[in-house]
Order: structure tokens, then sequence, then C-alpha cells
């Protein structure tokens, strides 16, 4: 490829940085232009210009402090249409593939990949053509399928039924607060909603009544 493509790595950590960084600068058709270690710096980055260029590519991780990379993405996918965002993260669950996809990621890759999918991910990338493995394609499927049988007629928000399937599995409302990057008050008003909702009484009911529903 002539054109070379200016990629932007968003990760909390620094050796991850570091080595992405590394595998894309052995591309001759691939330059870093930025760096970001969480997703409110990368978008602030974005909208002050100080990179002195737009990236083609944003290399974005999904569980980041301060702004993570489903919130960061949604932003700028909203702001900046022309940037491509690949997911990379170690998380294969239904839920956050499928937001991801649904914030504006064009792929999501595991952090497992080789070098040369990567690099393939990212050239694909910036042709404007998703990447997605076997197992994170049958990961979006699931996810797409789970939401499409989970009922509207409960009255529930999205994000409600994110909760009462979290409940449903047994997590506490510091697991739930941490795997949805949500304040755990904030947690406490989704749960008394689904109570009043739902007609329940306690968290066990609202797990019962999941399974009796076939959505867990």
């Amino acid at each position: 490829m002539s054109t070379s493509i200016n990629v932007m790595i968003v990760d909390d950590h620094d050796m991850v940085r570091v080595g992405l960084r590394t595998y894309i600068s052995l591309e001759p058709d691939l330059e870093v232009v930025g760096e970001a270690s969480n997703g409110r710096d990368a978008f602030d980055q974005l909208q002050s210009g100080r990179m002195g260029m737009l990236p083609d590519v944003i290399l974005m991780d999904l569980t980041m402090p301060v702004l993570d990379g489903i919130g960061a993405t949604k932003l700028i996918s909203e702001k900046f249409p022309q940037i491509k965002v690949i997911m990379l993260t170690s998380f294969l669950e239904e839920a956050k593939v499928l937001e991801a996809v649904e914030s504006g990621a064009i792929s999501y890759m595991l952090k497992t990949v080789s070098s040369d999918q990567l690099i393939h991910a990212i050239q694909s990338a910036y042709r404007g053509m998703p990447v997605m493995n076997a197992e994170v394609s049958q990961a979006l499927t699931r996810g797409i399928r789970q939401r499409s049988e989970m009922p509207e007629e409960e009255g529930l928000t999205a994000r409600e039924r994110e909760v009462l399937l979290l409940i449903a599995e047994g997590k506490s409302n510091k697991d739930i607060s941490e795997e949805l990057f949500i304040s755990i008050k904030t947690v406490k008003t989704h749960v008394s909603n689904l109570l009043m909702k739902c007609e329940l009484e306690d968290r066990t009911q609202l797990a019962i009544f999941a399974h009796r529903k076939g959505w867990v």
C-alpha cells in the first residue's frame, strides 16, 4: 500500500502501548501518530488537534479509567466519523461485543491475536472493512439473539435488562458496577426499578424471574 495509515493507540497499560507501537513500527505503511491512556484523553487530543493530524485508525482498549472504550468510541464516532475504531480487548462477552459494535467500532479484536492479524485488521479498517474472527462473530450473534429474546412488554430498558441478567448470574452490586462501568448508586437504582416493574420483592426473586423467562 502506497498510502501511510496513521494509527492511534488508546490503552491504560504502558507495556501494551509499547508492544503495539513496536509491532506497528515494523510495518512500512503504518505510523503511530498518537497515544492515550484513557478514552477521555484520546477524545481531548483529537478535539484539540495536539497530534497535528487525525489518525485513520484507533486501537481502543475496552476497560479503562475515566472513560472506557465504548464511551470513547461513541464520542469519536459522532464527532469524527471518518476515524475507524478497532476495539482491542481481553474480554469476549456477548453484551460487550454487541455494545462495542453499536457504539461505532468497525472491528472487535482480542489481544491474543497475532501481530499479522492485527496489522491486517488495521489495513482493513482503513479501507472500511470490518474484521472479526469466528469466536467474536459468534459472540456478537449470541448477543443479538439474547437481546431479541428479551420481551419488550416487561417495560425494561436495555440497561435494566443488562443488570437483570447479571443479577441472575449471581453478581453483586459491586460486580455489576465494575462490569457495566456505572456507579453502585446507579446499580441500586436499576435494581429498585426492576423490583417495581417486575412486581417482586428481592434480588433472589429477580434471578428466579429471569431464569423462568428463559433469559438466562
